[in-house]
């Protein structure tokens, strides 16, 4: 007898469908083969999956089993598809005809005991199902509310093989799980984090302000307890909420790479912000292994990337990140195949002046010759720093300011600001520039949308000419200011760009690479 049973599988942060044959032979020795390009974790199911089968109550066919997982030519991985095998072995052992099979779609670990287990990447399981049309969703209990997010199906969690199979045959009724994502967004949408903890610097909130409203890249100098990684993980509390659309993007590589087995937290619902320590690897950052998996700069799709200690981060790791920066997304080519994952986020990155820490400070003595100070800073490269749009210095705090009573500017009324300046970018890009309709904040701008949005009067067209000659800025540089000084001018409502626009964009380049000497 022939058995069909239809789950999915994941494909960088997409998924496909797989269909699932079981056949049992009449006679011959009682051997289970998966055919269909399994990987070990697959191979290693029939005997997870037959044990869980007996430890249920359910026999499994004793004679030669082919188990067949379509389309044959793509590589199988990860322990998803238990469930469905196990769910065709009992229905060819019982003879079952599973008419009603076409809606189903199933996915789900087993446990010996036939406990249903939790896995990744059931939100991008759940989308292609619904493009599938298949109209059920069964999914592990645990993945249950990540699932629902997705109109269109009903989705139904299971905790055992005995429950899944009792309400594939009718014998069990199960209720589908519901989630208004209306509701959800309205409870998870906060931030423990906010401006208003952060006392004085008044100079770096402005430029952060000005680095949110525009989409653009900062980077922080300033010695220890200045207070840089305190302002970064604030930086995600004034960035406008998520869309429906950011959600998603960003759920389905927080489910894959494991990151929402929490039913409480199974929806991306605030900005991701990620901070990986300088000792992470290549891979780690951009994403990688034989089989290529989603890395921190693909996490942090959608939030901020913060990396602390900049020149402490290997180099070539630091290099890797010119891609992204550039193009919002990571290309990585594998044995495996080659697998783009999207990656368009806010780098925040923060260093001290010098490898003490106190190059500078009125208080403290620097320790540190030329030589080590220059090389400190060479660990950045030029190219890289170049595609910081804005180099921010964060200076001591002062007593008064600690001491004061007086709360800062609080998250939710700057974040209206960044909204309203946010909206005026996306408007002037999709009523000028149709077939941009990706870009949607001044960081974004091609070199065409930067001649078009970004002319300068004489006058601050002679001022950027004077930095240009003077300050020997790069040409890439030259349209980082163009861009920084639009959104300058973007958050006093001036249509056009004037010299004082210019005057405080050229103020934060001051950290290019030929200016360091």
């Amino acid at each position: 007898m022939l058995a069909k049973i239809y789950s999915a599988a994941v494909f960088g942060v997409e998924a496909f469908e797989v269909e699932i044959e079981v056949n049992a032979a009449r006679g011959g020795d009682p051997k289970i083969i998966i055919v269909g390009l399994p990987d070990a974790a697959v191979k290693e199911s029939r005997d997870r999956v037959t044990t869980a089968v007996s430890n249920s109550g359910y026999q499994w066919p004793h004679s030669r089993t082919t188990i067949n997982l379509a389309p044959a030519d793509i590589k199988k991985e990860g322990p998803s598809f238990d469930l469905p095998i196990a769910l065709g072995m009992i229905a060819v052992r019982e003879e079952i005809d599973l008419t009603d099979i076409e809606r189903f779609c199933f996915v789900g670990e087993l446990a010996l005991t036939g406990a249903v287990r939790p896995v990744k990447g059931v939100l991008s399981i759940a989308l292609e199902a619904r493009r599938r049309g298949r109209t059920r969703v069964v999914v592990p209990e645990a993945n249950a509310r990540e699932a629902a997010m997705v109109d269109g199906i009903e989705v139904f969690g299971v905790r055992t093989l005995r429950e899944a199979f009792e309400f594939l045959t009718g014998a069990q009724t199960l209720l589908p799980v519901n989630e208004d994502l209306d509701q959800f967004f309205a409870r998870h949408q906060n931030y423990e984090a906010d401006f208003a903890d952060v006392r004085g610097q008044h100079h770096v909130k402005r430029a952060v302000e000005i680095a949110v409203s525009g989409g653009h890249n900062v980077l922080m100098i300033g010695p220890p307890g200045s207070g840089k990684s305190m302002i970064a993980k604030r930086i995600a509390t004034i960035i406008p909420p998520m869309t429906l659309e950011e959600a998603i993007e960003s759920t389905k590589i927080h489910s894959i790479c494991g990151l929402l087995i929490d039913p409480e937290h199974a929806f991306v619902a605030v900005r991701p912000f990620r901070s990986p320590h300088h000792t992470i690897s290549d891979a780690g950052l951009l994403g990688g292994s034989s089989s290529p998996s989603p890395g921190e700069v693909s996490i942090a799709h959608n939030g901020v990337l913060f990396l602390d200690e900049l020149p402490e981060f290997h180099r070539s790791t630091l290099e890797v990140l010119r891609q992204p920066l550039e193009d919002g997304r990571v290309t990585i080519s594998r044995a495996a195949g080659t697998m783009t994952f999207p990656a368009d986020f806010m780098l925040v990155a923060a260093m001290n002046p010098c490898p003490c820490g106190y190059y500078g400070d009125p208080k403290r003595e620097c320790r540190c010759s030329p030589q080590q100070i220059e090389r400190y800073r060479d660990r950045i490269s030029g190219p890289l720093l170049d595609r910081i749009d804005i180099h921010l210095e964060v200076p001591p705090v002062q007593y008064r300011e600690l001491a004061s009573d007086e709360p800062g500017e609080a998250s939710c009324a700057i974040r209206q600001r960044v909204d309203a300046v946010r909206a005026l970018q996306q408007n002037r890009f999709l009523a000028r520039n149709s077939g941009n309709g990706h870009v949607r904040c001044n960081a974004r701008m091609t070199s065409r949308m930067i001649k078009t949005f970004c002319a300068l009067d004489p006058e601050a067209a002679g001022l950027m000419e004077m930095a240009m000659n003077e300050l020997h800025f790069s040409a890439r540089a030259y349209d980082r200011i163009l861009k920084v000084a639009r959104t300058i001018a973007d958050l006093e409502g001036a249509a056009d760009i004037a010299a004082h626009h210019v005057a405080e964009a050229i103020q934060y380049r001051t950290l290019d690479r030929n200016l360091w000497a």
